[in-house]
Order: C-alpha cells, then structure tokens, then sequence
C-alpha cells in the first residue's frame, strides 16, 4: 500500500493511476483524516462482489436457523397457485404460521 498527499497525486495522476491498475492500492491523506483510497476498478468489483457475497452467505445462516428452529412453512404447487388468485384468503395453516411469529 502507498500513501501520498493530495498534491502528489494532482502532480503524478497517471502513475499513481497506473500504480492502482496494477493491484496496489494508494492512500491518499486529506485533512482532518479524511483519507481516501485508489484501487482499480477490478479491484472495486471484487471487494463489491465479496460484500455480496457475505450478505448473501448472512441471509442463508438466518434462514438456516430459522428452518432449525422450525419458524417455516410448507406449501404444495397448488397453495402457491392459489395465492395468485385476486380472491385468495389464507388458509388456516398460513394462519396459524403468521400467528406463530408473530408471537415470538
């Protein structure tokens, strides 16, 4: 990692640019520490996709518990179907689910 001051980077963009695009990151300090980070737009993507990733492995660990703890519900084809309808009404096993939640 490389750590340069504003001026600095005004002075020389392209190389701390091209140093970026080739993997390291540059710091550059700002006043009252409001430093800012460089990296590549590759770099960016991957720490984005890692970040999606983790939220998506979080949801999965929720839902895994949930279902351990028995807070699902099981509905056939049919029942999903049925919930299409404009005239769809709950049936008593949804009722007795959402009242389960809710209660806890």
């Amino acid at each position: 990692m490389i750590a340069t001051k504003q001026v600095d980077l005004r002075a020389n963009l392209k190389k701390y640019f091209d140093i970026a695009f080739s993997g390291e990151p540059i710091i550059v300090s700002r006043k009252q520490n409001k430093n800012v980070v460089v990296i590549s737009e590759s770099e960016y993507n991957e720490l984005q996709r890692a970040k999606r990733n983790a939220e998506y492995l979080k949801r999965l660990n929720e839902s895994m518990a949930q279902a351990n703890e028995g807070n699902t519900i099981t509905l056939s084809l049919d029942e999903l179907q049925a919930m299409e309808s404009d005239d769809w009404k709950p049936s008593q096993k949804m009722l007795d689910f959402i009242e389960k939640i809710n209660n806890e």
